[in-house]
């Protein structure tokens, strides 16, 4: 009497992943698109990087061969300049603004222009405009406006019969100033994002929600926020890479004075660096912004993956 046989099955091993996608052609894909971008990233962020590291150990001006080796010098000297403890500080005021209140800001608006209508287009049009506006543009405006002389500041306390104020010369004013421009130039950035996030939610929950009786707070906070949570994650990471690397705003508004009081890391590193052909001395600030950077960036990384897993 003859027995019935099971067929033999196959069983793909792990080792026949990378033949299958081989011969999907997905290894040939990475071939030819992998060389172009590390090549582009290597000539563009990781020989600056190296450059910057190496001149940061010399005392140079910039021009001809670096020889004066200082070693850790200039990182001394960098850590000593109370000027520098002052933009450390200010950069990381510029993140707290962003986080707590830009980013608010920018959600809330959202949440009340996101459908799709004429008027909302309108005012998505009005808050997005300061985006579009030129760094420097923006900063020059400003500049004017608080200009303590000839400015629209000049002209309203002249309208009250009051004396003028100087904002911008006041070490007190000039950095909140600045800060309240930084709001008012990014917000529209993050409104953005959050909008594309909303309209992506569906209506049906929205709407269940609704019909059990949630308010508008509530289904803002516990169905609408909820759901676009990784584009708050992006905008938050967005909100603070921008805020280390603040610079076309300050200059035409103060130049970092008045007594380098509105200096943040990048024009500290402008200043003291490039400005005073202090090459090495420059170097050194923008090894510790990168790191400052990447130290941030990861621990932002951490903290949010850690958030979505829980």
């Amino acid at each position: 009497m003859s027995t019935l046989t099971r067929p033999a099955v196959h069983r793909r091993s792990n080792t026949d992943r990378p033949r299958q996608g081989l011969a999907n052609g997905k290894f040939t894909a990475v071939l030819i698109l992998l060389p172009p971008a590390l090549i582009l990233f290597s000539l563009f962020v990781i020989l600056p990087l190296a450059d910057a590291a190496y001149y940061s150990a010399f005392s140079w001006n910039g021009y001809g061969t670096p020889t004066n080796f200082v070693g850790t010098q200039n990182y001394e000297r960098l850590l000593d300049h109370s000027v520098f403890h002052t933009a450390l500080w200010n950069t990381a005021k510029l993140i707290l603004v962003s986080l707590i209140i830009q980013m608010p800001l920018a959600l809330g608006l959202a949440l009340l222009v996101y459908r799709k209508t004429p008027t909302n287009t309108l005012f998505r049009l009005v808050f997005f405009l300061p985006y579009i506006l030129a760094e420097v543009a923006a900063g020059l405006i400003w500049s004017f406006v608080f200009d303590g002389d000839y400015g629209i500041t000049a002209f309203m306390f002249q309208t009250l019969g009051q004396e003028s104020v100087y904002v911008l010369a006041d070490r007190q004013w000039a950095f909140p100033a600045i800060m309240t421009v930084i709001v008012w130039k990014y917000f529209g950035f993050h409104m953005m994002i959050y909008i594309a996030a909303l309209q992506s939610v569906p209506k049906d929950l929205i709407e269940a929600a609704k019909l059990e009786g949630a308010k508008p707070r509530q289904v803002a906070l516990f169905v609408q926020i909820p759901l676009i949570k990784h584009a708050i994650v992006v905008s938050g990471f967005f909100a603070i890479i921008g805020s280390l690397q603040i610079f076309d705003i300050i200059i035409p508004m103060t130049n970092g004075g008045p007594s380098n009081s509105t200096h943040t890391i990048v024009t500290y590193l402008y200043t003291f660096g490039l400005s005073r052909l202090n090459i090495g001395f420059g170097s050194a600030a923008a090894v510790v912004l990168f790191v400052l950077a990447i130290g941030i960036a990861l621990f932002y990384q951490r903290a949010t993956a850690k958030e979505e897993r829980t």
